[in-house]
Order: structure tokens, then C-alpha cells, then sequence
């Protein structure tokens, strides 16, 4: 039986599950269609199917490290008890293996491959992790850091990942000082490495919000701009890690602490489980009613 994309995709439709599923499933059962739906729920992957327009905000981060590459990756969920669940912990280790083995350029890319160790899909590997859980899972993002031998990584996760953390300190095998700066980019949230790295527009409309500020405060305009650039140092504090008061040792900038330990900052990457994702409103009695209603 000849399986066409006309078929593949209908199948998709009924489903929600991946193009390679359905064109196995069209393929193992001679085209049939209610067959094929049928060895999909058989499988659990349409039931992740009918998952897919759930709220997923929920979740963790997972830090692996592999030799001289370390990946950062988020994987949601839809409440936090799940986060403790055995198998999600499993599907975050795996996914972790995987990624900093294959070096994905992206999620999709991620997708589309063999899982390592494992003739299924990452895809499908999600899938039926999704069956058997009874939650809606997606693998949100990643990031991969390599390094060289003369590099440290900082690893750091948070409350059990709600937060994640990785760092790269160059000129320095100091683990622990990767990993203190890890904690610090934790706590404090920083957006860039240094001022160097912060786009010159955002700059320049912070430098017109501090000038207006001034003028409006009435001071007069010989010296706004000297008020302005002494308040643009503390904008700089607050969103470059380098510029930061160091959490461990506040007496002295991050930037100064790493440099008396003859290490630089190359990079880094932090992920807040959910942050810029639509939350689920909990409505309990609608949520009661609903399972009377079932």
C-alpha cells in the first residue's frame, strides 16, 4: 500500500500525533485509516494528542554535562507534582543525554532525531512519556555551551530547577568559582555579561528616560547629563553581571572578583521555569463541575 502525504496528513489531523508516527501507523496497518487511529491510541500517542491544547507553564530545568560541552534545557508540564514523578526526572536525563551527544542546532531538529540508545524519536520518546504521565510535556528550549580544557562550566539549578543556570569561566578549571558565579546569575538575574554586550538602542532609550526624569525633576540642564551618566552606571549594575555587587562577597564587583582569580566570564545562560508563558488560572469549582459532568 502506497501511503500518501494526503493520507499522512489527514491522519495528523484526526490525531495531533507526529508525521513519522502516522505514516508508520498508515504504513503497519495497509492504509486503513480507523485502523491506523486505532494503533496510535494503542501506542498512547494520539492521547498525547488530545493533550496538546493544555497549559503547559509548569516544569524544570536540567543541566548535563558532557566532557567539554553542557546543555541547559526546560521541559514543561502542567502541574509541579509532576516534576518529582520518576519518569519525568528519567525524560529530563535522557532528553539531557541526547542533546549534548547529538548537539541539535534546534528544537526541531532535536525532534526529528533518533533518540541515543533508542530506535524511537525524541518526538515520539515525549510522546509516550506524555501516555504514560497523562500530562501534556513539551521540551521548550535548550541551550548547548562547549568549552576548551583550560574552561570551567557553572552549574546551578534551583529549588529542584525552577531555576537553571549555566555559566562559562574562562582561563580557570575552577569549578567552584563557575559555579558561585552560576548562583549569582540565580539570584540576580542579569540579561548581559558586561555593557559591551548591551545593544546601543536599549542604551540610548535609557539615557532619554534618565534625562527627562532629571529635567522633569527640575534640575537644571548643565549638569542632567553628568546626573545621567552617573545613573546610567547603576542601570548597567542592574542588568550586567560584571557591573553586579558580587551576592557572596558584596564589598567588590563580580567582574573584579573573577579577574583577582585570573578568569574571565565568557557566557552564560538562565532559564526560569514558565517566565513569559501563559499561566493556567486554577477555577477549582469549574474544575469540580467538570468531573461531576464526566
Amino acid at each position: 500500500m502506497n501511503v500518501t502525504a494526503k493520507m499522512v496528513k489527514e491522519l495528523r489531523e484526526k490525531t495531533g500525533a507526529g508525521m513519522m508516527d502516522c505514516k508508520k501507523a498508515l504504513q503497519e496497518t495497509d492504509g486503513d485509516m480507523d485502523k491506523a487511529i486505532n494503533y496510535l491510541r494503542e501506542k498512547g500517542i494520539s492521547k498525547a494528542a488530545k493533550k496538546a491544547d493544555r497549559i503547559a507553564a509548569e516544569g524544570a530545568t536540567y543541566i548535563e554535562t558532557d566532557g567539554n560541552s553542557a546543555v541547559l534545557l526546560e521541559v514543561n508540564c502542567e502541574t509541579d507534582f509532576v516534576t518529582k514523578n520518576d519518569q519525568f526526572q528519567q525524560l529530563l536525563s535522557e532528553l539531557g543525554k541526547h542533546i549534548v551527544k547529538q548537539q541539535p542546532a534546534n528544537i526541531e531538529e532535536a525532534m526529528k532525531q533518533a533518540l541515543h540508545g533508542n530506535g524511537e524519536t525524541v518526538e515520539a520518546y515525549i510522546n509516550a512519556a506524555v501516555a504514560k504521565i497523562g500530562e501534556k510535556i513539551s521540551l521548550r528550549r535548550f541551550a548547548l555551551i562547549n568549552k576548551t580544557d583550560n574552561d570551567a562550566f557553572g552549574t546551578y539549578l534551583h529549588m529542584g530547577g525552577n531555576i537553571g543556570v549555566l555559566s562559562l569561566v574562562e582561563g580557570t578549571g575552577d569549578e567552584q568559582l563557575a559555579k558561585d558565579i552560576a548562583m549569582h546569575i540565580a539570584a540576580s538575574n542579569p540579561r548581559y555579561v558586561s555593557r559591551d554586550e548591551v545593544p546601543e538602542e536599549e542604551v540610548n532609550q535609557e539615557r532619554e528616560v534618565l534625562k527627562t526624569q532629571a529635567l522633569n525633576e527640575g534640575k537644571p540642564e548643565n549638569i542632567v547629563q553628568k546626573m545621567v551618566e552617573g545613573r546610567l552606571g547603576k542601570f548597567f549594575g542592574e542588568i550586567c553581571l560584571l557591573e553586579q555587587d558580587f551576592v557572596k562577597d558584596p564589598d567588590q564587583k563580580v567582574k573584579k572578583y573573577v579577574a583577582d582569580k585570573g578568569a574571565s566570564v565568557n557566557s552564560f545562560v538562565r532559564y526560569e521555569v514558565g517566565e513569559g508563558m501563559e499561566k493556567r488560572e486554577e477555577n477549582f469549582a469549574e474544575e469540580v463541575m467538570n468531573q461531576i459532568k464526566k
